[in-house]
Formats: structure tokens, sequence, C-alpha cells
């Protein structure tokens, strides 16, 4: 894969964010580009799921810009993200138990829904037809992921890997320009996270996606580009081969200088 040469779709300029005295980012910057995978690495600690959660909008940063498309985002919150054409997982499942997997999905086709709720109440206006392009996109996607056979049930009853399908699924209903996954791969087996890896790559060639992730096999797979924080400042940015090779990356992740490490 190589990463496009068009404008980014998400820029991060200057961001700082600070909880009381601890400075969890200093001046971090980074840039997802359309149809590639930007992949945001790092020890525990080091500041991924802050910068994640300044991106989708729970964290406001001290310092700092983060554009969409060229538009600063200012204020922004996470049920703005759809409509933005963004659209995100959750470390957790995050799927609701009293649902099941078809309405699940229809909820990420549909994260606006309660604006109709007029509609919805009279049964008069676009709903009715509204309600059955949602179920057949819903449907389609659930086909895709080879899990509509699970349509009607419901989430918990089906192993972890489906259930990660499921919430999958949902995010990438709303066919969002932007895909932010949260660490997708964290209790998948082999098979697994062999289907999330060539999903990843097919969500790259329509869409920009950041992943998230400690599973370092799927990031040096799948990403064009990787990101790589440490306690909140970013020590590497390159292509998988570039970040292999930063001594910078070994020391962070080993705790020691990659010479003394070897014995020099």
């Amino acid at each position: 894969m190589a990463p496009t040469a068009q404008s980014p779709l998400m820029e991060v300029e200057g961001v700082t964010v600070r909880f009381g005295g601890l400075a969890a980012l200093s001046d971090v910057g980074l840039s997802i580009a359309p149809r590639s995978v930007t992949g945001l690495i790092g020890p525990n600690g080091a500041g991924k799921t802050t910068l994640f959660n300044v991106l989708t909008g729970v964290v406001r940063p001290q310092s700092g810009t983060v554009r969409f498309k060229g538009r600063q985002l200012r204020g922004h919150r996470q049920h703005h993200l759809a409509g933005m054409g963004i659209s995100r997982t959750f470390q957790g499942l995050n799927l609701f138990g009293y649902m099941s997997v078809l309405d699940n999905v229809i909820v990420g086709a549909d994260p606006l829904g309660r604006s109709r709720l007029p509609e919805m109440l009279t049964g008069l206006g676009r709903y009715q037809r509204d309600e059955r392009e949602l179920t057949d996109r819903a449907m389609s996607v659930l086909e895709e992921f080879g899990i509509a056979d699970v349509a009607h049930a419901l989430p918990a009853t089906l192993p972890y890997g489906l259930q990660k399908r499921v919430a999958l699924a949902r995010a990438l209903v709303s066919e969002p320009e932007l895909l932010l996954l949260d660490e997708p791969a964290s209790g998948l087996s082999g098979a697994d996270m062999a289907d999330l890896a060539a999903t990843i790559r097919r969500c790259s060639r329509t869409m920009g996606v950041m992943l998230v992730e400690h599973h370092m096999d799927l990031v040096m797979d799948v990403c064009d580009h990787i990101v790589v924080l440490n306690f909140g400042q970013v020590i590497c940015a390159g292509p998988p081969s570039t970040v292999q090779a930063d001594p910078a990356v070994a020391e962070a992740y080993l705790g020691t200088p990659v010479q003394e490490a070897a014995g020099d």
C-alpha cells in the first residue's frame, strides 16, 4: 500500500492536554490521509487514548487544533461525528444488549434518528420508507461481514469474535470518510485477526483509517504510516520500516537503550 498524495482528511497540530499538573499530550501533531491506514502506537500510558479522545470530542485540549477536511473542529461532540463523515469503534463493544444485531447496526446507519421522532410516532412522512432503506443497508453490511444469519440474535448470545464484527459493521454502515478504530484486535483469535486485517485493508480503499492498537503484527501488516507516542510526545513517525528501525521506538517499548540491551 502507498499513502495517497491528496490533502489530509484530518490534521492535528500542536495538541497539548494537561490533567492537573500532568501533561498527557505535549505539542502532538499527526495527519490522516484519504484511502490509507495510519497507526497510532506506544507503550501503556503514552497518551494514545487521550489523543483518540481529543479526535472524537471527548477531551478538550488546552492548546492546538484539529481539522477535518480543512475545517477546524471546535466544540465537536461524539454525536456530531457521523454527520461530519467520521465513525469510530470503542475499546469495549458498546453494543446495545437489549437490541438485535440488526437494530444495533441500524443505529449506526441512522445515529440522528431521534430527529425523526414525530414521523415515528405518527407513521407519516418518509419514516416507513426510510426505515426500509436503513434496514436494507444494515442487512447489506451484515452480509458483507458474513453475519447476516444472526441479524435477529442478541449480541450477547454470539461468540466474542462475532460481536466484534457487529461493532465494526455498525461503524461502517454510515459509509464514513474517516474510520477511527480503538484497539479493534483486543480479544480476537488468530483467525479473527486475519479477518480484521482484511477488513481494514478493504476499508482503506474508500476511506481514511486511524488504528490505535497494541498488536504490532497487525499494525505493521496494515498500516501505511505509523505515529509513535511516548510520555505524551511523538517520538517517531513514518512508514512501518522506518518505525521498526528507529532506536527510540525500541527503547520506548523495551525500557532500556537498544545498545545496552544488545550488550554493547
